[in-house]
């Protein structure tokens, strides 16, 4: 089973990029089961968010947590990241045991 991809969003007003980040993401929602936060880059979190990726302007994208891009938000990279990731085995330690998902 494919864990729920965390995606935050850091947007702005008036940002056509921004809009288009919203189509993308909700288009591989339809492949991927993911979660979608968005914050304002003009909130203190939005700001500490780009100061602590790196994100120089709008839109920004993190999945996971990391960085994963600003600017125009290209679908294929995307599907491709995400592709890579459900490849991947998740691991997940217990106590004393590995279990492989």
């Amino acid at each position: 089973m494919t864990a729920m991809i965390e995606v935050t969003l850091l947007t702005q007003a008036d940002c056509r990029y921004c809009e288009i980040a919203v189509a993308v993401l909700a288009r591989v929602a339809q492949d991927h089961p993911m979660a979608v936060r968005h914050v304002g880059l003009d909130t203190a979190d939005g700001r500490a968010l780009a100061a602590r990726h790196g994100v120089v302007f709008a839109p920004g994208v993190l999945v996971d947590g990391e960085m994963f891009g600003y600017g125009r938000l290209s679908e294929r990279r995307l599907r491709r990241h995400l592709a890579g990731r459900d490849a991947r085995p998740s691991v997940a330690r217990g106590i004393g045991e590995d279990i492989h998902r």
